[in-house]
């Protein structure tokens, strides 16, 4: 008998008692994707369609706020918020990160997890545990690049494009990795599996065994549905002896998952009785919602040496702390840590990508240069000394901010411990 982890008990996809009291909602944030498997094609829009990849649309992370908000009105039983896709949560890692750390914030009962490919996750993983996941699947498809090539048709790492055995390779290393270091920090992992016949159907124990060495908690193994227009849309789907003697092997290792619905990228409910033909009319809605500057930017950046006073360059801080407004007053929720020093104005996009949910940044000073880049991309950049409340102050309840603010502005390398040559 299998023993259920306290930490998957309310989510039906790793705990099947559940899937009858408790439901899961995936929130199409993520778009793009940064590999392509000879077996997908993320169609958007296609109600009749249940399987991963599709979805009837996007959403930004305000806006997934919001839908969150009515989709618990309809479905009290929800207890999952799930990222998967329609591409990749992490080739999409701004949008992920801001959803997961807005609803967190708001519903710290649900539980939170995503479903990646794994190529870009290890990098982000401590992060995604500090926002609130617990959970994790990733798809890993073969454990042998040979293998592995004959699956996808490339691997996007930035702005190179790797193929053939040499993506396959780079892909590999990177799952491994990450699925390491999310057991490392106690989160409950499954791997999905996609079976295609005459090509990995032989190797699936191998995965298996893989996955158990590294301590993987499930195993899902999915037989392909063949896709028109894609490179493995002429297979036949595995005959279900094929399906029964992998998954055998497979379950002589690892926990099997045999419950799955392949679930879309905004599937909400059950998961016997998915309603996500029901929301699409509301998912459309909040698609196309405005959204306020202030309402979709609800923290505030503050470079603190101790957390009490406004007191730090921005140049000089290697994290900055994140506050809100709760209950009346302010909490600091987390500490971010900012891009490595060097790089130029790139450093400065970097940051401001990592406050895209800040409406303002405190700081004792700070160069032309970050002041441009942040303020161009919507943080209004407050210069400023005295406490950090009175700075939270001004912001939230609309303060006269210039009774704050330094009278002199900061010296170029002596504020700070730079070359003087600009930050």
């Amino acid at each position: 008998m299998t023993t259920i982890n306290p930490k998957s008990e309310r989510h039906p996809c790793f705990n099947k008692d559940a899937k009858g009291s408790y439901g899961r909602v995936h929130l199409p944030v993520a778009p793009r994707c940064n590999i392509q498997c000879n077996f997908c094609n993320r169609r958007y829009d296609c109600v009749n369609e249940s399987r991963p990849g599709v979805t009837s649309a996007v959403l930004a992370p305000a806006q997934a706020a919001r839908y969150m908000d009515r989709v618990l009105e309809k479905e009290p039983r929800i207890s999952v918020v799930g990222i998967a896709g329609p591409g990749d949560p992490m080739a999409n890692q701004e949008e992920t990160l801001e959803t997961i750390r807005r609803l967190h914030e708001k519903h710290p009962d649900l539980l939170f997890c995503l479903s990646s490919n794994g190529l870009a996750l290890e990098e982000k993983l401590d992060e995604l545990a500090a926002a609130g996941v617990s959970h994790i699947t990733v798809t890993v498809n073969a454990v042998d690049p040979a293998i592995g090539e004959k699956i996808y048709g490339w691997v996007r790492d930035g702005k190179v494009v790797y193929r053939g055995r040499e993506g396959a390779e780079l892909l590999l290393s990177r799952q491994l990795s990450a699925i390491k270091k999310a057991k490392a920090l106690g989160m409950i992992v499954k791997i999905n599996t996609i079976l295609i016949p005459g090509v990995n159907d032989a190797h699936v124990e191998d995965i298996a065994i893989t996955m158990k060495e590294l301590g993987v908690d499930i195993l899902n193994v999915l037989p392909i549905k063949p896709v028109a227009g894609t490179p493995f849309g002429d297979l036949e789907e595995p005959s279900g002896e094929l399906l029964r003697t992998v998954r055998a092997a497979v379950e002589k290792h690892l926990p099997l998952m045999r419950h799955c619905r392949r679930c879309r990228a905004d599937a909400v409910g059950l998961l016997d009785n998915d309603r996500s033909g029901e929301f699409s009319s509301c998912l459309k809605e909040c698609s196309s919602m405005e959204i306020p500057r202030y309402e979709a930017r609800t923290h505030v950046a503050v470079a603190s040496h101790e957390g009490l006073l406004v007191n730090q360059h921005l140049g000089e801080a290697p994290a900055l702390q994140i506050w809100t407004e709760k209950d009346g007053g302010f909490e600091m929720i987390e500490e971010r840590a900012t891009p490595d020093i060097g790089g130029g104005p790139k450093r400065w996009e970097a940051l401001a990508a990592q406050l895209k949910d800040c409406r303002a940044l405190l700081c004792a000073a700070l160069g032309r240069t970050p002041r441009e880049v942040l303020e161009k991309s919507g943080v209004t950049v407050v210069e400023m000394s005295g406490f950090i409340e009175q700075g939270l102050e001004a912001i939230y309840k609309g303060g006269d901010l210039s009774k704050l603010m330094n009278k002199k502005p900061s010296a170029c390398g002596r504020a700070c411990g730079g070359s003087g040559e600009g930050c």
